[in-house]
């Protein structure tokens, strides 16, 4: 990758980051903690690899998302509305009665959107319904997932898991954001699914670890996972809770808080900053 390129990516996850900070702060409630750690795969997948047309969201042959982990909704929508799927002026509006974009995604509302979720462990479930779709149409596009770490805790996500193994869905990706916090704490507190690279491996799957913030490494795991034969892969992200604003990072607090006026703009100012790193290097 040369430096153009990564200062692109990082330019965009800024950006993106900045409409996440906004939107739970003008909605007064949101999950900002999660949606940070997935911004720069979203970032890749969106700008990078993904084979998706904004003019044509419904369009039949276009690789498939899935956000598992649906409450993380604001980093999806700030990447849509950037990659040109709807305006950016709609992100403030986020949980608004009056607004098409609610707490967690809807595919009848938002363009884009390939699957509803919310209640965790039915995105990946959905997902391996859509990869194995594929397999049975003889269709050649791919199923990205993000799934979340606690997630893990809810038993169909390893139906699921099961199931993807063993139809051999070697088209479907999935990104596991391993920042290790959950609403209650640390997930392995709250409900340990550790180990879960052995576990994932047990299940008959090809497996990953990365940096969930080093774009190359994404890119060079997506490529991988493209040249994986006769098995799905999953890509362990490992992340940061709050990635990209101080206060935020690693903090438990800041999984589904909103922040006041004050750290609104600390935040933002922050990202501003970032930028502006950016633009002189």
């Amino acid at each position: 990758m040369d430096k153009q390129e990564l200062k692109r990516f990082k330019k965009y996850a800024t950006r993106i980051r900045k409409h996440i900070i906004d939107e739970v702060y003008h909605a007064a409630s949101g999950h900002p903690g999660g949606s940070l750690s997935c911004t720069d795969i979203l970032t890749v997948l969106y700008f990078h690899e993904m084979r998706i047309d904004p003019n044509n969201p419904q369009w039949p042959d276009r690789d498939r998302f899935v956000l598992s982990k649906g409450h993380c909704a604001p980093a999806l929508y700030a990447t849509l509305a950037e990659r040109g799927f709807f305006p950016v002026e709609e992100l403030p509006k986020f949980r608004s009665i009056e607004s098409f974009l609610q707490g967690h995604p809807s595919m009848k509302d938002v363009p884009g959107v390939d699957m509803s979720t919310g209640s965790l462990g039915q995105g990946i479930s959905a997902a391996v319904g859509m990869a194995m779709a594929g397999k049975l149409d003889k269709k050649d596009y791919r199923v990205y997932v993000i799934l979340g770490d606690g997630e893990l805790q809810e038993g169909q996500v390893w139906e699921a898991m099961m199931a993807a193994a063993h139809y051999k869905l070697d088209n479907l990706t999935v990104f596991l954001d391993h920042n290790g916090l959950q609403i209650d704490g640390k997930i392995t507190e709250v409900m340990s699914p550790e180990p879960v690279v052995i576990k994932f491996l047990a299940f008959g799957w090809n497996v990953i670890v990365i940096n969930a913030h080093d774009y190359e490494q994404i890119i060079d795991a997506i490529a991988k996972a493209k040249s994986t034969k006769d098995k799905p892969t999953i890509i362990v992200a490992e992340s940061i809770k709050g990635k990209g604003v101080s206060f935020m990072e690693n903090q438990v607090g800041w999984h589904g808080t909103p922040p006041n006026k004050e750290q609104r703009d600390q935040a933002i100012a922050e990202l501003d900053a970032y930028l502006a790193e950016l633009e002189v290097e």
